[in-house]
């Protein structure tokens, strides 16, 4: 198993902490992480666009005018796409743009992407935020002395509102839970600060 330092809340390292194989050290496929995460972005998507049709804007009751002797092109109906407030041809309507994958593949690119943080030593492990309080300056402190820099993504054990409600207003600190991972979060984050026993309930979940 691979092995990284454990840190307690002020940046010491206080030990060593293993790392699952199966999570920490899997195949880092590129293929099956851009097809996930093109499906995740791709369930973000509202699909909420709607357009008329011809057969649904209103009017077109009525002939606009006779069919001949007016030296015009012969119409029909008012709804037509070439008269104003007309239908629309061809216009997007609502859809959902979600693309299932098998099981196998999104844990496959989790693995991978957990992987390739910690190849990047990206990932730092801490025993505890131990917040007594909402504090956002407390968690700040936490992160600096972690030396977690850019896009911080916290990985919590369980619900924790203390932590989530510190960190609410740092703009490039996100909090989630283990066992709600996602490619994405984890592939944007610049660093992976995981509490202890998160790992442990990784474990369970993913594997």
């Amino acid at each position: 198993m691979a092995t990284t330092t454990l840190y307690d809340r002020t940046g010491a390292s206080v030990g060593s902490v293993e790392l699952h194989d199966d999570l920490f050290g899997a195949p880092v496929n590129e293929a099956v992480l851009h097809q996930v995460v093109t499906a995740q972005m791709a369930g973000r998507r509202l699909g909420t666009h709607e357009t008329r049709t011809r057969g649904e804007v209103r009017g077109g009751g009525k002939k606009p005018y006779r069919q001949k002797g007016t030296g015009r092109a012969r119409q029909g109906t008012r709804t037509a796409p070439h008269y104003r407030g007309g239908g629309v041809v061809f216009g997007p309507h609502n859809r959902s743009y979600e693309q299932r994958l098998p099981r196998k593949m999104r844990r496959l690119a989790l693995r991978g992407a957990l992987t390739a943080k910690l190849g990047d030593e990206a990932i730092r492990v801490v025993d505890s935020f131990g917040l007594e309080a909402i504090r956002t300056q407390e968690v700040a402190g936490v992160l600096s002395a972690l030396k977690a820099t850019g896009r911080v993504l916290v990985v919590a054990p369980a619900s924790d509102e203390k932590l989530r409600l510190s960190a609410r207003n740092l703009p490039t600190v996100e909090v989630i839970l283990a066992d709600s991972l996602n490619v994405v979060d984890i592939l944007k984050a610049d660093t992976l600060v995981i509490e202890q026993p998160a790992l442990a309930r990784m474990e369970e979940v993913y594997l």
